[in-house]
């Protein structure tokens, strides 16, 4: 986990019960691609592709979080629906993206932005737990508070 760290985030679970609180906000259309970066074990992915018949890809930098995401696929059935990716997330193809979750610190995600306005679609969500994306303010379309982090919606 100290790996994950000194590449621009901590590996931090997020609770099944939040996961789904904050999924719930989203209107998702059958058979898009969510793309969670800096995915940890991949539980926002899995609980996305499980919930909403949509298909995945988790992004993490770590490999043995990787091999754990994907033993955790086969256990709940998501494993089919989801292309697991060791990779830095700033060299990633977001072009085919209808949905980014991210929950890393505003420093990394400063580093995404020119990779955002260059390869999203029209249309794209970004969810981004725990940190307001400045730059976006007027792409904004929900906040939610939570007692932990707030959850932030975005439109391209």
């Amino acid at each position: 986990m100290i790996f994950s760290s000194a590449k621009g985030a901590p590996y931090v679970p997020t609770k099944k019960k939040l996961a789904l609180e904050i999924l719930k906000e989203v209107r998702f259309k059958k058979n898009g691609l969510f793309i969670e970066l800096g995915s940890g074990d991949g539980r926002i992915v899995r609980t996305a592709v499980k919930n909403y018949h949509i298909y995945g890809m988790a992004i993490e930098v770590n490999y043995l979080l990787i091999i754990w995401s994907k033993f955790l696929s086969r256990l709940d059935g998501t494993r089919d629906k989801i292309n697991f990716v060791a990779k830095n997330i700033l060299n990633v193809d977001l072009t085919k993206a209808d949905y980014i979750y991210l929950f890393l610190f505003p420093a990394l995600i400063e580093k995404l932005l020119p990779k955002f306005d260059d390869e999203l679609k029209k249309e794209t969500i970004i969810i981004s737990h725990g940190f307001q994306i400045e730059k976006y303010k007027k792409k904004l379309i929900k906040k939610v508070d939570r007692n932990t982090f707030p959850t932030y919606y975005y439109r391209f």
